[in-house]
């Protein structure tokens, strides 16, 4: 099938020829560079990671290679087992660890795994950081430790707890307003390890949880990106169970999508624009969210007189400029929600917890909430080139045909209209074109991106 080799770690798919997928070996030598990686650049002789993974069926083997392969380079291991990408996260500063690894391919079907890595404050290594593994995994250059010198191995079994004591002393979650609502949810986690923490969160909260693909099997129900054509399930249960809402997370739980207590999708974009108007209103300072995210962000933080910035494409990117502009709440419009006085990572389990606190406070139904923001539809197209065709060339001459519009050049060419945006960047993998339309309706946005390829075949 495929293996996939970037800076943020390595992903592909099980069994097959080395190279091709993610075999042992390849996770043996990537595990291999990271650690070395780390004893490169630590200046300390005994460094300990801390593990986790998700319920993939592949998820064990993967975990005990890792583990072994650690342990063969001197470092010590501290394994979480079944655990989510923002507990391992939480826990590598937690534990004054080194690094991290997470064991999950996010929201890819089950034959998929990954190995993400974690820098000592519990956040993915930066680009530069990922290129220097990715070297170092070509090379080879590996030098394990002799018998009396091997990593220890521990075994942790408290992170949840932790992470959601965590959550629960944040001064802007209100866990008894929300307990005084007595909140009904349905819950699908597909089958992994969101199946354990969340009703272990809402429990604290005082909600009644109904479970739904809860059990940390590995095999997915559906689909596991959190999209509304793969939630039939939950949309008719959260109807037929009166519930007050539906929380949907994918397999590593750092996607949250939410449904209304009519069973209709609240839209993954706004998971973050709900959270962000209940935290702007209280506490001055900027939003983040990614270009190809919805313009309703801006608009809610211009509500409370709060600036609104966007960065390049990427969980990575996304920190880096919350950091920098000192941000309040930031995330991805996937439903990933960034709070930074918690953690710099996508965190469904702060989500969660922020999100009730709001409609808990605000006294309404979920639908009533979600009518209060301002309403955008998205389309996303792509245009396909031949290979000879120069991409780059392209979006310099759309960025030169719009000048007179709002242009951003930080991540491909995004144009900013009064009404509506495009967001043109090209693949890293094949020659095409991806075009993300925003406005007021559907067909607004699809006309927007139809016009907009017709623009560049004009341009070629």
């Amino acid at each position: 099938m495929s293996l996939i080799k970037s800076i943020s770690g390595i992903r592909g798919t099980i069994g097959g020829k080395v190279n091709d997928n993610l075999t042992p070996l390849d996770v043996v030598k990537f595990a291999s560079a990271f650690g070395t990686w780390l004893q490169n650049n630590k200046n300390k002789k005994d460094l300990t990671l801390v593990i986790g993974r998700d319920a993939r069926i592949s998820g064990q083997m993967v975990s005990s290679l890792v583990t072994a392969t650690l342990q063969g380079l001197g470092i010590n291991v501290v394994d979480l087992g079944l655990s989510t990408t923002p507990t391992v996260e939480i826990m590598v500063p937690e534990l004054n660890a080194d690094g991290g690894i997470i064991l999950t391919a996010s929201h890819n079907p089950k034959q998929w795994n990954a190995l993400k890595l974690l820098n000592d404050k519990g956040e993915f290594i930066s680009g530069e950081n990922g290129a220097e593994v990715l070297a170092l995994a070509e090379s080879e250059d590996f030098n394990y430790a002799e018998v009396d010198d091997l990593g220890k191995y521990e075994t942790r079994s408290d992170a949840f707890d932790i992470h959601i004591q965590q959550i629960l002393a944040l001064p802007m979650v209100d866990a008894e307003a929300i307990k005084t609502k007595k909140f009904k949810v349905v819950l699908d986690a597909v089958n992994s390890t969101g199946g354990i923490a969340i009703p272990m969160l809402l429990d604290q909260l005082g909600c009644e949880t109904i479970k739904l693909y809860c059990e940390p099997t590995g095999h997915f129900p559906h689909n596991p990106e959190p999209l509304k054509e793969h939630l039939g399930d939950i949309c008719e249960l959260v109807k037929k169970e009166k519930a007050d809402l539906g929380i949907v997370v994918d397999p590593d739980v750092d996607r949250l999508a939410l449904i209304d207590e009519n069973g209709e999708m609240f839209g993954e974009e706004y998971t973050l624009v709900a959270v962000a108007d209940y935290l702007l209103k209280h506490k001055n300072g900027s939003a983040i969210s990614n270009l190809s995210s919805s313009r309703a962000l801006r608009d809610i933080a211009r509500t409370h007189n709060s600036e609104y910035f966007a960065s390049a494409v990427g969980e990575v990117n996304v920190v880096t400029l919350m950091k920098e502009k000192n941000a309040v709440i930031g995330g991805e419009g996937n439903g990933g929600i960034i709070y930074p006085d918690l953690h710099y990572g996508r965190d469904s389990l702060v989500g969660i917890a922020l999100f009730l606190t709001h409609l808990a406070k605000e006294n309404k139904t979920v639908s009533g909430l979600r009518a209060g923001y301002p309403s955008y539809f998205m389309g996303k197209k792509k245009i396909e080139l031949t290979p000879e065709i120069d991409v780059d060339a392209i979006l310099s001459k759309m960025e030169k045909e719009y000048q007179n519009e709002e242009v951003s050049t930080v991540d491909g060419v995004k144009i900013d209209f009064e009404n509506n945006w495009v967001h043109l960047r090209k693949s890293n993998t094949e020659p095409i074109i991806r075009i993300y339309t925003e406005a007021k309706s559907q067909e607004e946005a699809d006309q927007l991106g139809d016009a907009i390829i017709a623009k560049i075949k004009s341009l070629i």
